[in-house]
């Protein structure tokens, strides 16, 4: 903990012109009296640490002091914070910042961000990724209802491998010790997520998921969709990677590959949340199942 702090201390030192004792101290819960001997450790250690006095004195490094910029070679450190930035505001993780003042360090001052990364979002962070995280560094075994593709409602105990973010979409990998085997489950469905005090060993890499991915890509089919202009920018946001025919009359044909797409109900949902603006060409077994959706819809409305 002790060795963890000084680091620390260093990190902020060089990205701040003075910090006080006070402020070191009430930042990692010890006394001022510590502090001062961690500058003394500091020190020691080479770091040319310079007293400030006055009333807004403090600490910090020599001007001129810098650490090695060939760390991460060429690699743009801005857009590095940046994302770093997004994940620890998603995973509520305080430690990812020491990894960004380390990265500060390292940075020119005419380093601009290139890149910017949003992934908070109320509407697509399910608020059991901090607690999944947790357990997949813990080895906690998580305990959780889960409502599947069917949907059925289900029960499931699992040891977390790690979460993917795909899709527009959180998941997690890992072994399911209801089905005794290695599935995915997509956040969203999961309900009353919790991890329970039991841990399990860490586990080999399985390829597992090149496998499904195989089974995935070898059972995909195109879905041909004739887009009208009104619908255009909502198709697009939807299916940006579909092949894209634009026609006079200012429509659009999209060619979009989907797995297995009779049996896909979010693709169902989008494909209705368009109206009239859009119509299924192929596949015509998607065109009849569209249309007894349809008729479904309208009968909850008959007294309207």
């Amino acid at each position: 903990m002790k060795l963890e702090r000084l680091i620390s201390i260093i990190y902020k030192l060089l990205n701040h012109d003075v910090l006080s004792a006070s402020m070191l101290a009430e930042e990692f819960h010890v006394s001022q009296r510590t502090i001062y001997r961690d500058i003394d450790v500091i020190c020691a250690a080479g770091i040319p640490v310079v007293s400030y006095q006055g009333m807004k004195g403090g600490y910090g490094i020599m001007d001129g002091y810098k650490m090695d910029k060939s760390l991460l070679g060429s690699y743009d450190v801005s857009s590095l914070i940046t994302v770093l930035h997004s994940l620890s505001t998603v995973f509520e993780d305080d430690r990812a910042q020491g990894t960004i003042d380390r990265l500060k360090t390292i940075g020119s001052e005419q380093d601009y961000a290139s890149l910017s990364v949003n992934l908070d979002t109320n509407q697509t962070n399910p608020a059991s990724l901090p607690l999944l995280r947790k357990a997949i560094a813990e080895r906690n075994v998580i305990r959780f209802d889960y409502i599947n593709a069917k949907n059925e409602r289900s029960t499931r105990e699992m040891e977390p491998l790690r979460l993917h973010y795909k899709y527009s979409n959180w998941y997690v990998y890992g072994y399911c010790l209801t089905r005794h085997d290695y599935r995915e489950f997509r956040l969203s469905r999961m309900l009353d997520a919790r991890a329970t005090d039991r841990l399990f060993q860490p586990h080999e890499v399985t390829h597992k998921a090149d496998s499904l991915n195989s089974a995935w890509t070898e059972s995909v089919e195109d879905v041909v969709l004739l887009v009208h202009p009104s619908a255009l920018s909502d198709a697009m946001d939807h299916f940006h990677h579909a092949d894209k025919q634009f026609h006079p009359d200012g429509s659009m044909t999209m060619r979009i590959p989907i797995h297995r797409p009779l049996e896909a109900r979010w693709l169902w949902s989008i494909l209705l949340s368009f109206g009239s603006g859009a119509e299924v060409l192929e596949p015509t077994e998607l065109r009849s199942i569209l249309k007894e959706q349809l008729i479904e819809s309208l009968k909850l409305y008959e007294e309207v």
